[in-house]
């Protein structure tokens, strides 16, 4: 079997379509996973699986189906079997083989599916939009965090890590990155303050210019939230560049804000501008060791 790299469309926010269906691929636990040769879905990436997967319909023939998960696969050039998530043996986006959207259906769907019969039929694709919204406002909420924490921690950096962000300050967001996880209602970024670190020049010590971060900790909340606030004021426009269709294209966030052009590798989705949120505020949690910083930034839609 052959079949080729899934065309995407959900980078410009769409969230309906019809699209051929190629196969039907069979998980272990024996739901059908349908593969199209398009689709609006968002799957989860298996290699950063920070956003959750879009749900929603497929419909055949008139029967609409609930789409409970989304996933990426891959077919190797040999073809055989369409691997899934952790099985996948090669790096995302290896041009040797095909990367594929899997709208997985319950159990249920299997019988009134019909696996073989299935194939080379045109199907109805329903993206859940309002579930949809909330995790790109996570998302997009996770970005514009990123940016405003590595501004209010910028001080703290005795040498240049040889990492900046769009706005020259050290990128403290991906040096320290441990895990970033969003849902429908927050995204959760989890940062690393090890040794490895300390060697790139952050420190969490106090110094004669600053106390302690566990000490600063409020305050460099309250920075951040007000640069978030100002942000969400100034309705900034966001986009996704895409260069190509395909669900393995090096797509990049891209945000207009008052001091500049932003711009962050990302292949998730995103509000389109940032005026569609009433609010954005982050909660900064140290641990007791010191080792971990957590971020929970929580979007409020307009």
């Amino acid at each position: 079997m052959t079949l080729p790299t899934t065309l995407v469309s959900f980078p410009a926010g769409t969230v309906h379509g019809e699209a051929a269906i190629l196969a039907v691929h069979r998980l272990a636990d024996g739901r059908p996973a349908v593969i199209t040769a398009e689709t609006p879905f968002h799957p989860l990436d298996h290699t950063w699986p920070d956003q959750p997967a879009d749900h929603g319909t497929l419909t055949l023939d008139g029967v609409e189906h609930p789409v409970v998960d989304c996933l990426t696969g891959a077919l190797g050039p040999d073809g055989g079997e369409v691997l899934v998530g952790a099985d996948i043996p090669v790096r995302r986006g290896d041009e040797e083989w095909s990367w594929l959207v899997l709208h997985v259906l319950p159990l249920s769907s299997a019988a009134t599916l019909g696996d073989d019969d299935a194939v080379a039929r045109t199907a109805g694709l329903q993206v859940d939009a309002g579930r949809r919204g909330l995790l790109s406002a996570a998302h997009s909420g996770c970005h514009l965090l990123a940016l405003a924490l590595n501004e209010a921690l910028a001080p703290r950096w005795r040498k240049d890590p040889g990492r900046s962000d769009a706005f020259g300050n050290p990128d403290f967001d991906s040096l320290a990155m441990a895990s970033s996880v969003m849902d429908t209602e927050a995204s959760t970024d989890t940062y690393r303050l090890g040794k490895s670190l300390r060697k790139k020049g952050f420190t969490a010590e106090a110094t004669e210019d600053f106390p302690a971060l566990a000490e600063a900790l409020p305050a460099v909340a309250e920075a951040v939230n007000q640069r978030l606030a100002a942000w969400v004021a100034a309705d900034a426009p966001v986009r996704i560049e895409v260069p190509g269709p395909e669900l393995t294209a090096r797509r990049r966030w891209q945000c207009e804000l008052p001091a500049g052009p932003a711009e962050i590798f990302c292949g998730g989705t995103h509000l389109h501008h940032l005026g569609e949120l009433a609010e954005l505020r982050t909660e900064l949690t140290l641990s007791e060791d010191g080792s971990e910083l957590v971020a929970v930034t929580r979007p409020k839609r307009a």
